[in-house]
Formats: structure tokens, C-alpha cells, sequence
């Protein structure tokens, strides 16, 4: 753990009277992040790490506020239980969640704002914010590309059956044969998204150049005319109709009431048999069990992502092992698909652009705000 609290705020007396009273005081900054390690030390532009602090302590220091930086957030004596008490602001990640709960916001007495380094807040519990008047903020449009390009890879490293053929040459094979008998193309085949907001378009349009067979999405609202032709995309009202459908499947909705366990059982029983799921949404909107199970059985012909039910997953998680009936079908990776470099000197930079603007009492970014003060702003997470 990281911390560090600069002995007074005379820095701020040159700064413009024209600005809030609040920049002038000192406030208590959490950041909950994920350990880097020796590649953190080696690789200053892993700013989402505990080591690299998003770039932003000299920063906050100089601006008189205190910088409490962890991964430590699991159990009763974690660092974010603790110092969620007093802070003011908390900074959380995707990529190492820390959770929000109902009960820590009853408990963080002078918590005003939380802030997503990324984007996706489904970690905090967004309805007891409301009701407390906290807002959550997330760097909206971040990691959009970083995420679309790793749908597009995951998708080929499926359907082209990638990962079992690289592991036979690895372990000094060459059977051509075992790994072409489950390899196919994406040309000619039906590509549909779950959600099709900034991520789920952009994977609509990477994909185009391979000559799918038609482009469908899911979404409660329709893409404008003139996004939906550029793709020439047909929508689906219905879920089970949709599924029905597609040979392949991206998921790229956020995580919230509506979502959690779409993808389950009974739903599974309606996809196109064989068919290939993408998910590096949130891993909670599949039933874990029944992707596994279907799978097994052949239902699915192969899933992948980076997302999971819990972060960090667990080493007995069947998802880390699980193949279908061939000894492949599995695409899964630690949760990374926005956290590129790249990405992390968009949503680290944005990071900071959203605290200066809260310190200095300024307007945010209405794209950046989920929840406003005891109020949604932003339909991502479902109609309210």
C-alpha cells in the first residue's frame, strides 16, 4: 500500500479566486488497482497499477489532497474497508474490482464521488449511490477500440480453432488434420452482437470486411438509420429470435439488473448448435455452469473472453479449463481486453481530467456521468 499526505495546501494561494472554494481544501483520494509487479517497474506506462498510481500522486500532492493507493479490497480488514470510511473520492478499476457494496457506502460517511479508471461501474452497487447522493463517474469511451479489437481477435481465434493448433506445435506435433476438422471462416456467417452501443458498433465494423453473411444486433433501442446501413446491420427485437440466428455471438452490454444471468440455460437451448459466444462484457451476464455444460455437449462450439463472475478468478474456475468435445472451444484470458497501453493512457489521462473538474466545482463531461447527485444520468444500465 501506497500513502502520503503533503503537510499543508499553500500551494493554492496562486491559484485564480475564479475557481470553487473546494479546490483550496484538502480532500482523501482512494484507488483501488491491481498489483503490476516487476512488469509495473519495468513498464511506466502501466499506469492502472498500484506501482504507477495512474500517473496522478505528484499531482494530487501538489494540490494538497491525500493519495491512498491498494489492492488490497477483499474481507473486513482490507484496505478499502478501511479507508473507505473517510474518503472522499474513490478511484476502482474493471480490471481489479473493488466492490461497492450497499453496506460499505452506508459506512463511507464522506464519500461524494467514485470514479472508474476505464469504464464499466457495475462493481458498485449504483442504486445505493443514487439514494446517497453519490455520483459515479467512469471515462466513458476509454477503451472502446482496445475492447472491439480484442472481440475481433477472440472471434478468429475461435472459429478458426487457433489455440489448439498452436498448442499442438508447442508440444512438438503436426497433425494438419485434428485442428482443420473444427477450423472455419467468418465469410458467410450470421455475426450478431448483444448491445450494440460504442463497443458493440465498432466490433459491427470491424468485422464487415469479412464478408459476413448479414450483421444482426440486440439492443433495446435501434442504432440511427444511417449507423445501421453503414453496416448494413439488421436489428432483433427478440432474444431468443436473435440467438436463434447467429453462428457467432459478441456480448458487449454492460452488467446490471437486466443482464445478470441472460446468458443461462434455458436461453443457451435456443443458440444455433455449434454456434461460437464472445464475452468480454461482464463474465456475471453468463450462467458460468451452463456456458461450461454447453460447451461439453456441443450446444457451443466455443467461448471466449476476458471477463469473469469473480476478479480474479479462482484456479479451480471451469471456465479456466473447460473444451469441448474436440479438446478445444476455449478462448479465455485474464480480464485485459481494455487495458492495453494504449488504453491506459486514455482512461489514466481521464482519470485526472474527471477529479480536476470535480475539485475545482466544474461541469462534467455529461457522457462521463452514470450516476448524477441522487439520480441516473445514463441509460447504459438499463432503462429507469
Amino acid at each position: 500500500m501506497f500513502t502520503a499526505k503533503s503537510a499543508s495546501t499553500l500551494a493554492f494561494k496562486s491559484i485564480s479566486r475564479t475557481f470553487s472554494s473546494s479546490a483550496a481544501r484538502s480532500s482523501k483520494v482512494l484507488a483501488i488497482l491491481y498489483k503490476g509487479g516487476d512488469a509495473a517497474k519495468q513498464e511506466p506506462r502501466l499506469l492502472g497499477t498500484v506501482e504507477n498510481q495512474l500517473g496522478i500522486r505528484s499531482w494530487l500532492e501538489s494540490q494538497g489532497h491525500e493519495f491512498v493507493v491498494s489492492d488490497d479490497k477483499e474481507g473486513p480488514n482490507s484496505d478499502f474497508q478501511k479507508h473507505i470510511e473517510d474518503a472522499e473520492v474513490l478511484i476502482t478499476t474493471p480490471f481489479h474490482p473493488g466492490y461497492l457494496t450497499r453496506d460499505m457506502i452506508a459506512k463511507a460517511k464522506n464519500l461524494k464521488v467514485c470514479v472508474t479508471a476505464g469504464v464499466g461501474s457495475d462493481h458498485i452497487d449504483l442504486n445505493a449511490a443514487v439514494e446517497k447522493g453519490i455520483q459515479v463517474l467512469e471515462v466513458t469511451g476509454s477503451n472502446v477500440t482496445s475492447v472491439a479489437e480484442q472481440v475481433v481477435m477472440t472471434m478468429l481465434t475461435l472459429v478458426r480453432n487457433y489455440t489448439p493448433a498452436h498448442e499442438m506445435i508447442a508440444r512438438g506435433d503436426w497433425q494438419v488434420s485434428e485442428v482443420a476438422r473444427n477450423a472455419f471462416d467468418l465469410e458467410g456467417k450470421v455475426i450478431g452482437t448483444i448491445g450494440a452501443g460504442r463497443i458493440g458498433y465498432r466490433v459491427l465494423q470491424r468485422v464487415l470486411p469479412f464478408e459476413p453473411k448479414e450483421l444482426l444486433y440486440y439492443d433495446y433501442q435501434s442504432l440511427p438509420k444511417d449507423a445501421e446501413q453503414s453496416v448494413n446491420a439488421r436489428r432483433v427485437e427478440d432474444l431468443k429470435d436473435f440467438v436463434s440466428q447467429c453462428d457467432v455471438i459478441t456480448i458487449n452490454a454492460p452488467l446490471h439488473e437486466g443482464t445478470k444471468g441472460l446468458i443461462n440455460a434455458e436461453l443457451l437451448k435456443h443458440f444455433k448448435k455449434g454456434a461460437w459466444l464472445i464475452n468480454t462484457a461482464r463474465g456475471a451476464i453468463c450462467d458460468v455452469d451452463a456456458v461450461a455444460e454447453a460447451l461439453k455437449t456441443g450446444q457451443l462450439r466455443g467461448y471466449g473472453g476476458d471477463v469473469w463472475n469473480v476478479q480474479p478468478a479462482p484456479k479451480d474456475h471451469v471456465w479456466r479449463s473447460m473444451k469441448n468435445s474436440l479438446g478445444g472451444g476455449n478462448a479465455m484470458t485474464p480480464h485485459y481486453s481494455g487495458t492495453t497501453l494504449d488504453a491506459q493512457a486514455r482512461y489514466a489521462q481521464g482519470t485526472k481530467d474527471i477529479l480536476e473538474t470535480y475539485f475545482f466545482g466544474k461541469a462534467q463531461k455529461p457522457a462521463d456521468i452514470i450516476v448524477g447527485v441522487g439520480k441516473y444520468e445514463s441509460s447504459s444500465y438499463g432503462k429507469r
